[in-house]
């Protein structure tokens, strides 16, 4: 993409500006600087802030080698690959410099700016953050080559690197009357250890007193999106000591404030030192609340961008039908006027595109006249990818008596996740089980540009998470804004996006802990709402089905989108 290169001293101290921090970040198809939903998210957030004109500059990685690209082998081995890129080809070098300290030593940083551009052609800059520079030795030249690659101490360097190089790059950069500082999950959660020393530095204060540390509170927001272990990050004191050696002894003997078992925990020091705490759904909000119970925690739902989801045929009929939608996702309430026929023919369109994509990239024989099931999330235990696949033959019997289906499955394992990798594996050998009544294909390197070609082109989505453990999910919210419903379970957004039979459909029973009878149930129920209310209603009142659809844009895709989102935040927590 074309970037333009603008001065380092722009004006930059606009009354309110907030400064938006995320580990990972997905910008463009062509810049891997994500991983998954938590990133995908983060890019939404700044394009929907240039569309609303919000006073925002966001700070990632530039992760010269990506997340890593998925190889599966026939029987569903997953490998990893770098994906080295073009940095310098896609995004603007920035001359401002800044330093962190890292084991005693100077680490010098540069950063690259990626500009966001609205629908109305105001822009949000995004400073991506890099380490290879020829002034650091070999090894912390690597530093920001890898999102979430390596060991423990590989990514304290890095939230070093985000969190007080982020804060100190700002600053360089000209940014100095910053109103609000939002951590996107606890890895930038550093930042506010810097913000309270660089308070000091500026009272020339020899010492950190409890009153310096609040008044940086007001500045900080903190959102949490994960009631999962792995997603809070926990280092050993000893590896902290010896890591952020930049403030001296008084940091140690702080960081043991935030510690459990004897590890800082970087979720908690996001939690204690920030003014506003969200969860990213109801229903995320009430666990959070429970999980950290002393604390005043509240939930804004995650969206998606509008603009960014919705496939180039249905964009058409939306253009057509509600002129402005893009600046006024509001007004997608009215897809429900939309003639049925007009919008069919939109998803034919995109169906043929993903047909045509599993074709040719799997040989898989799928049909446009056979109901296509997407199911596309990272391949982790608790997504439960492989629930479908609870009884083979009672599956095969559904496709014989309610219609033929065929399913499209994507989506990566953490190069650690063993457990995420045999799932896939298990996944890959259904397709002899399932075969010939049911087609499968598993997809490879699951990204931005095959997310929109499945949430687009499926005609339903399947989403069958353990319950309470999907804080949010967004994959549901791009395949509504297509007019393609869910079925899911009610857990994350689904709980405030379902209207049983007019949006989509609910399965299970919601439960909190899992035992082999409430996987079954969660099976069984998954089954019985194919069977009896999902293909009846396409292969044989087309109409209700088309009548869903629309209601998918009408009632979700006007509400769950980062326009919504960010306007709550707007009032909640930057400026209210």
């Amino acid at each position: 993409m074309a970037t333009v290169v603008l001065p380092d001293n722009e004006a930059k101290d606009a009354a309110g500006m907030v400064a938006y921090f995320s580990m990972e970040i997905g910008l463009d198809d062509s810049i891997p600087t994500y991983s998954g939903g938590l990133g995908v998210l983060a890019g939404d957030t700044v394009r929907a802030a240039a569309d609303l004109g919000v006073a925002l500059v966001a700070v990632s990685l530039v992760h010269h080698k990506g997340y890593f690209r998925q190889r599966l082998d026939a029987a569903g081995n997953q490998t990893e690959e770098p994906v080295t890129w073009p940095v310098a080809e896609r995004l603007a070098e920035m001359s401002a410099r800044a330093t962190v300290e890292i084991e005693h030593r100077s680490v010098a940083l540069r950063a690259w700016r990626f500009e966001a551009k609205g629908v109305g052609g105001r822009v949000v800059p995004v400073y991506l953050l890099d380490a290879d520079l020829p002034e650091n030795s070999a090894e912390d030249r690597r530093l920001t080559d890898y999102l979430y690659g390596g060991d423990e101490r590989l990514r304290l360097c890095q939230e070093v690197i985000l969190g007080i190089g982020g804060v100190r790059m700002l600053r360089a950069l000209g940014y100095r009357r910053l109103h609000r500082f939002h951590m996107n999950e606890g890895h930038a959660s550093l930042l506010t250890v810097e913000l309270v020393y660089e308070a000091a530095r500026e009272r020339k204060l020899k010492e950190i007193t409890w009153e310096l540390v609040q008044s940086i509170k007001p500045m900080c927001v903190f959102t949490t999106h994960t009631p999962v272990a792995a997603g809070h990050d926990k280092f050993p004191l000893a590896l902290v000591a010896r890591v952020i050696t930049g403030y001296g002894h008084d940091f140690d003997a702080r960081a043991q404030e935030f510690c459990i078992d004897g590890c800082l925990n970087m979720t908690y020091l996001a939690l204690d030192n920030s003014r506003y705490i969200n969860g990213v759904a109801k229903k995320h909000g009430e666990l959070a609340r429970h999980m950290f119970g002393e604390r005043k925690i509240d939930s804004i739902t995650n969206g998606v961008h509008a603009a960014t989801w919705t496939s180039a045929p249905v964009c058409a009929v939306l253009d057509r039908h509600i002129p402005g939608w893009r600046e006024d996702n509001r007004s997608l309430r009215y897809a429900i006027g939309i003639p049925g026929q007009q919008l069919w023919d939109a998803h034919q369109a995109a169906k043929r595109a993903l047909v045509d994509h599993v074709n040719a990239a799997a040989g898989a024989g799928f049909g446009m006249e056979t109901f296509t099931i997407g199911f596309a999330r990272r391949a982790t235990t608790w997504k439960r990818a492989d629930l479908l696949f609870f009884d083979p033959e009672w599956l095969k019997a559904i496709a014989a008596r309610a219609g033929a289906f065929q399913l499209v499955f994507a989506g990566k394992a953490h190069p650690a996740d063993e457990p995420g990798k045999a799932l896939i594996r298990r996944v890959f050998a259904m397709r002899a089980a399932l075969a010939p009544a049911i087609r499968l294909v598993y997809l490879e390197d699951y990204d931005m540009r095959l997310a929109r070609i499945l949430t687009a082109g499926s005609d339903l989505w399947l989403n069958t998470p353990q319950a309470p453990l999907e804080a949010s999910g967004t994959s549901g919210m791009k395949a509504a804004l297509n007019g393609v419903p869910s079925l899911s379970v009610l857990d994350g957004w689904w709980g405030e996006g379902c209207i049983e039979g007019v949006t989509g459909w609910a399965i299970g029973n919601n439960v909190a802990f899992e035992t082999d009878d409430d996987r079954a149930a969660d099976a069984r129920s998954l089954y019985d709402k194919l069977e009896h209310a999902v293909l009846p209603l396409f292969y044989g009142r087309r109409d209700g089905y088309i009548d869903v659809m629309r209601h998918a844009i009408a009632l979700n895709g006007s509400f769950f989108n980062t326009e919504r989102m960010l306007e709550q935040y707007v009032r909640k927590a930057y400026f209210e």
